[in-house]
């Protein structure tokens, strides 16, 4: 994206989109889809009963490669990057931060309404036509990881205008003290196991306000060779935690409820995103990667969304059929694994281009009011109450129909994006699309 042009006497222009992050965003979506694809096995036993395998996540001589890419921490770096500059150009519009908040929720989860329903109502159709409730229990367990997700990065957005505010007054202070939070939440939770999912929030905040820091480098930042002892000493602590049992090694099984280990990975993110900048930013500014982000960039939200209850349906559907199931992790099972991807993909070709389009038209052209701040924290507790219940208790099939419905009302009650989030201050471009044309970012924000 293009920075507007100043007109005399106006407003400084906003920046230009970062093409660094969004080739970091690409890769953490396209690193999640392959992943996906090498862990999800479900199993049909002989007694006719049907259980899903994490076949990566249970094999020891795979904790040192997840080790390496559990980019959900970089992510969030990403996301805090991004944000920051999306709220303050927000502030310069006149904007608060019930728009914010308004803006944010209806990006996300107006996609993930249409998901939910989707698959509510193709499942339900599926119980009456006769398919075993396992398989129907196996489908449905697809769509509970992408919610968990949603809960937390919408969770760490939302709070993103409070926390900017305590970022401007004193960043290191403010990062310590949600550091502490994680930390004291780790020693509770022993004693109080349900304590840990407040790391849920006070985790993926943490890493977030790394990105802060990221995005106001040239102020708060060492020079780039400190980069690369700061990601050494982030990942000795980690070892050092795991080396005394307070741990697991295991990345996967840090991830929920997430712990401090995930935020010493963010560190390391951190640092290796602003070590290998100059590098990155050269393989972005290629003319194909910069439009293959620009395609992704308008469905990213899509798809990772899709994916996993795609590849969920297409291996249920595979139970049922006398196709071949080789046992997880076996050479034949890893030779399938570029069919298993390609299938996925194929899938979710119509499937971006028939419900991405709310992604890149998340609301109407023209003027559009805020909305009463009252109407906003109703739509973010209609959205967290079946979010939360999923990351807690497991996603059912009517716990799918109950989130559908409160999405659906998250999306009624937060009618249009506010013109101030689609428009500059002067009313210049009042006939513009609310979004910008293409070519957009892997990171589209107001």
């Amino acid at each position: 994206m293009l920075a507007q042009q100043r007109p005399a006497g106006g407003p400084a222009p906003m920046p230009d989109r970062d093409p660094v992050i969004d080739l970091v965003r690409f890769f953490c979506l396209a690193l999640v889809v392959v992943a996906h694809t090498m862990m999800v096995s479900p199993v049909l036993h002989p007694d006719g009963t049907v259980t899903s395998e994490n076949t990566l996540g249970d094999q020891h001589w795979f904790e040192p490669v997840v080790w390496v890419f559990q980019i959900m921490p970089l992510f969030f770096v990403a996301g805090g990057i991004t944000g920051l500059q999306s709220w303050r150009r927000l502030r310069a519009r006149g904007g608060t931060a019930f728009d914010f908040m308004q803006g944010r929720l209806l990006r996300l989860i107006r996609p993930a309404a249409v998901l939910l329903a989707v698959m509510f109502l193709g499942l339900s159709a599926a119980r009456l036509a006769g398919v075993d409730p396992q398989v129907i229990g196996l489908l449905t367990s697809g769509a509970g990881m992408p919610l968990w997700f949603l809960a937390a990065y919408l969770a760490a957005q939302l709070n993103l205008p409070w926390l900017a505010a305590l970022h401007a007054r004193a960043p290191w202070l403010t990062l310590a003290g949600l550091t502490a939070l994680v930390v004291t939440v780790d020693c509770l939770r022993g004693v109080l196991p349900l304590l840990a999912y407040l790391n849920m929030v006070f985790l993926w905040c943490a890493v977030q306000q790394l990105g802060f820091i990221v995005a106001d480098g040239p102020r708060l930042l060492p020079g780039r060779p400190a980069h690369f002892g700061i990601m050494v000493a982030s990942n000795m602590l980690l070892g050092l935690l795991v080396l005394l049992g307070l741990y697991s090694g295991n990345m996967l099984v840090n991830l929920n409820p997430p712990n401090v280990t995930l935020l010493l990975l963010g560190v390391s993110q951190a640092a290796a995103l602003q070590l290998f900048r100059p590098g990155l930013s050269r393989i972005a500014s290629m003319a194909g990667v910069r439009r293959m982000m620009g395609v992704a960039g308008r469905r990213s939200m899509t798809v990772y969304l899709w994916h996993l209850p795609l590849l969920a349906a297409m291996s249920g559907v595979l139970l049922l059929t006398n196709f071949p199931q080789p046992a997880g992790g076996s050479p034949a099972w890893w030779w399938g694994r570029p069919l298993v991807l390609t299938g996925v993909i194929a899938l979710l070709l119509p499937v971006v281009a028939l419900f991405g389009r709310l992604e890149e038209r998340p609301t109407a052209s023209g003027p559009s009011p805020s909305r009463p701040a009252a109407a906003v924290l109703l739509a973010a507790v209609a959205v967290f109450v079946p979010a939360v219940n999923a990351a807690l208790t497991g996603l059912t099939p009517g716990l799918l129909g109950g989130g559908a419905a409160c999405f659906a009302l998250a999306v009624v009650l937060l009618g249009r994006i506010p013109v101030r989030l689609t428009t500059p201050p002067d009313g210049q471009g009042g006939s513009e699309p609310p979004l910008p044309r293409p070519p957009l970012s892997a990171n589209v924000e107001p």
